[in-house]
């Protein structure tokens, strides 16, 4: 029987967003149509999709629940529950990059329990995510993260805002920040979904640890993973390419959003 094919909306026409509109405008997802888009500037969205093949309709986030299936956040942190509330709510599948808006609303769990919606998190700018579900299974004994960014790339953090520290004046590798995900998501909003990513499928945002340095020597955004278990210990590093029109967000973040909504259609699903 053949799939039904998902219509898809977005929420941001930033960087990320875009990006996947494109791809999914032009036909690059088989089985799924770009159906709507939102964006707090609706003049610039007009014009960013004024060339697309099918225009999808402009509405605002809460809309995007009611006209389709699927729904990409891709959106500033504290914009977050305008989309995900609505998606959860209409049951839809909700597909969040602010994951780390999630810890402050866990209930949207529980309402997908009662709705049927489906909650799915990219891997985003991270690797692994897959091996430390599997070893989830299991016992794991502790989780870290390692986090290194050109200081441009973390400056304008409320973490460092509060403590009146400026990324001008770095000159060499400085660590700033080491505490748990949840901790971090906090002060570093738009610099560590990664972490509450990898909290969420090992052992919790409170027992994932994270260490945040600023370091002018690197040119890419760099994250490490080290994992001791029963059944794997594992030690990952990813560099990223940062995006040109957003240095605190790499250029994979938009491939691996892509590749999430591409397992959605896809006959052939590899990885766990």
């Amino acid at each position: 029987m053949a799939t039904a094919t998902l219509r898809l909306g977005i929420g941001g026409l930033g960087a990320i967003g875009l990006a996947v509109a494109r791809l999914v405008d032009a036909g690059g997802i088989s089985g799924m149509v770009l159906t709507a888009v939102s964006a707090r500037n609706q003049v610039t969205a007009k014009a960013r999709i004024a060339g697309f093949k099918s225009a999808p309709k402009l509405v605002s986030l809460g809309e995007l629940a009611d006209v389709a299936d699927v729904i990409l956040e891709c959106i500033p942190a504290a914009h977050f529950a305008e989309v995900a509330e609505p998606a959860v709510a209409r049951g839809r599948i909700f597909m969040p990059l602010s994951v780390g808006q999630l810890l402050s609303h866990m209930q949207l769990i529980e309402t997908a329990k009662t709705t049927g919606a489906r909650i799915i998190v990219p891997s985003g700018a991270l690797l692994g995510l897959d091996a430390v579900r599997a070893v989830a299974e299991g016992h794991v004994e502790s989780v870290k993260i390692i986090t290194r960014k050109p200081p441009k790339g973390l400056a304008g953090a409320p973490y460092l805002k509060e403590r009146n520290l400026s990324m001008d004046d770095v000159r060499a590798a400085t660590k700033i920040f080491s505490g748990t995900a949840r901790e971090a998501i906090r002060g570093f909003p738009a610099n560590v979904n990664v972490a509450v990513a990898l909290s969420l499928a090992g052992i919790g945002p409170d027992r994932t640890t994270v260490e945040i340095w600023a370091d002018p020597a690197v040119t890419r955004n760099t994250h490490t993973i080290e994992v001791v278990s029963d059944s794997s210990n594992l030690t990952m590093t990813i560099a990223n390419i940062p995006s040109v029109e957003n240095p605190a967000t790499g250029k994979v973040t938009a491939l691996s959003a892509i590749a999430a909504l591409r397992r959605l259609t896809a006959p052939l699903v590899v990885g766990t």
